[in-house]
């Protein structure tokens, strides 16, 4: 990649990728000539260092934050670029590309801008490298992790409070969940692997076994349900797991050092039996929960349905076929720069919406970590609306 040299390069300019690789600097021309202004009132000073702390200032104030947050960006595009390509290189098996790990670090300028620290860090990029490589990292080993498991070795690690959060996220109705759960308990109580098993390989139970976890789930239900029933259950179960459990910018464990090596389901907390006052106040919760649910997804697909035919495009393309950046960009003849951007544009409409049906129908006062919030929920939203059908 070709380093940038003027001032005006360094704060205006963006990554343009073509086949995952690096093709050329575009520039924003509204930014650059809010740096030529800039340098024209200050013509001595060419130091980097000294305009990427004048932003940071900038930032801090809440008028000019929006402007000095793109100039911060465009700043902190090299190191994000290079700690991008060294990162996704140490992955040998994922199907993240270049350019995905690229979207997943940028995601981050937010929380590079908000734990930089001049007085105790060395300078932006630096820190801003850290945070870019953990968030990638992070990304890329929960993904593995999934992804090595087969759907019998997920069911077996995961618990049963996270199996829950997967059937909400998937929109199962409460009844529904219930009854995936009590299959899901009589799976693990009857289907035992021997110690020498690989718990992450483990195949499909036989027949016999499908028999006898049957059996257990009529003896508690009715009607009946058949082995085969069950097994379509917990396979969507597992689908609806993976969709949960892969990571978001946005809902990354910010605790995790660089150097974690742990694997997130090895962290999954265990299964608990509550009390039964415990169970009555968590369907009052869990009634609760879905009627705002419902709501919120109301809002979202009106918002969806309301956003530019091409912003929809990108958004079917990104999270419903899975589609990188660069595909995206071949298939609706555009750049790839400008698919990152206008996927961003799309996400920022819908939390505009949420945030505004926020403060009119809940009368929330949007914090910061309120509106992070709302974007890791757009986010999952998203995944879940494109991808994951009830049965």
């Amino acid at each position: 990649m070709q380093p940038r040299q003027s001032i005006i390069e360094i704060f205006s300019t963006f990554v343009q990728f073509d086949a995952d690789r690096f093709s050329r600097w575009a520039t924003e021309s509204r930014l650059r000539r809010s740096i030529q202004s800039c340098l024209q009132k200050s013509p001595k000073e060419t130091s980097e260092y000294f305009w990427a702390l004048y932003w940071y200032k900038f930032w801090q104030v809440p008028e000019t934050q929006p402007l000095a947050k793109q100039h911060l960006t465009a700043y902190l595009q090299e190191p994000c670029y290079w700690t991008s390509q060294k990162t996704a290189a140490s992955f040998t098996s994922t199907q993240y590309k270049l350019s995905d790990c690229f979207q997943v670090a940028i995601a981050q300028v937010d929380r590079v801008l908000k734990g930089f620290n001049p007085s105790q860090s060395s300078t932006l990029k630096n820190y801003a490298s850290i945070i870019f490589g953990s968030a990638i990292r992070e990304t890329l080993r929960q993904r593995q992790e999934v992804d090595i498991c087969t759907d019998w070795g997920l069911l077996r690690k995961i618990s049963q409070k996270r199996l829950e959060e997967s059937l909400q996220n998937a929109g199962l109705s409460p009844s529904k969940i219930r009854g995936y759960i009590q299959a899901w308990n009589c799976f693990k109580t009857l289907y035992v692997p021997t110690k020498a098993a690989n718990s992450r390989q483990l195949s499909r139970p036989d027949d016999a076994t499908w028999e006898a976890i049957a059996k257990a789930y009529n003896a508690q239900n009715t009607p009946s349900v058949s082995p085969k029933t069950l097994e379509e259950w917990l396979l969507y179960a597992a689908k609806a797991t993976r969709k949960y459990l892969y990571p978001t910018p946005d809902s990354l464990n910010a605790t995790k050092g660089s150097d974690d090596s742990s694997e997130i389901l090895d962290n999954l907390p265990g299964t608990e039996q509550p009390s039964l006052m415990q169970e009555i106040i968590a369907q009052e919760e869990e009634q609760a929960r879905n009627s705002q649910k419902t709501a919120v997804n109301q809002v979202l697909v009106t918002a969806v349905s309301q956003l530019e035919s091409q912003l929809q495009d990108i958004l079917l393309l990104y999270y419903g076929q899975k589609s990188n950046q660069d595909a995206i960009a071949q298939q609706l003849d555009i750049k790839q720069y400008t698919v990152s951007r206008r996927l961003s544009k799309a996400k920022e409409n819908l939390l505009r919406s949420l945030a505004s049906w926020s403060q009119d129908t809940l009368h929330i006062s949007l914090t910061p970590d309120i509106l992070k919030s709302m974007s890791t929920l757009i986010e999952d939203w998203l995944q879940n609306y494109y991808n994951v059908s009830p049965p």
